[in-house]
Order: structure tokens, then sequence, then C-alpha cells
């Protein structure tokens, strides 16, 4: 298994405190960047973002995921850091994640129907 693999499986096991699913299927995890120091070792920089800008479980859910990847043996060191860019929704969730929260399906296709008025 390579490793991004390894970490989105760990990533997997990291849960929202406040949302019985884990971050990864919440659309979370923007983005795992590995990196190979001049060691050999690889960091790993993991950018996440929150349902809300003033979630204040931000800090825990980052500890748990440096603790938790940490731990893979080809990891010598795990940063995250937390953006609002872009802001997170629903849409991000996988499928699963959106059906057990009650999203159900999303129409990406859909267009809002346009109103017309009296100025354009």
């Amino acid at each position: 298994m390579n490793l991004k693999k390894n970490i989105i499986e760990v990533l997997k096991s990291c849960y929202d405190p406040e949302i019985p699913l884990d971050l990864w299927s919440l659309g979370l995890i923007y983005d795992i960047n590995i990196t190979e120091n001049e060691k050999h070792d690889n960091e790993v920089l993991i950018t996440m973002s929150l349902t809300t800008p003033g979630c204040s479980m931000g800090q825990h859910m980052a500890e748990d995921i440096k603790s938790k990847v940490s731990n893979i043996s080809e990891v010598s060191k795990v940063e995250v850091s937390i953006t609002f860019d872009p802001p997170w929704n629903p849409e991000m969730m996988t499928e699963s994640a959106r059906e057990k929260l009650g999203f159900g399906m999303v129409n990406k296709t859909k267009e809002e129907p346009k109103i017309e008025t009296e100025w354009e």
C-alpha cells in the first residue's frame, strides 16, 4: 500500500466529535502533501477545513490527525493546517456520508432557475 493510501485509511479513523462520521467522509480533508526531506524521511502536511469557522473542536481534530498519522512508520513529521478556502459545504461529503446525515443525493448539474427582473 502506498503512503498516501495508508494516510487516508488512518484519516478514516479520525472523527468529528460533534458528527458521527470520519473526517475523510465528511470531506474535511482538502490536501495531503508528502515530501521527502534530506534524511529521506517523509514529512506530511495535511490541509483540512471545519464544518463552520466557529467550530471549537478544530484543534482537537488536528491533534488527533497528527497523533494517528505520526504512528505510521514511514512518517517522520506531521503538520495539520486548517483553512476555510474554499468554505466547506455538504456537497464535499461522500455520498454515503450525505445519506447517513440525511442530505440525500447532490445534483451538481441542477441549475437554479433564472429570475427575470425588469432592469436586465
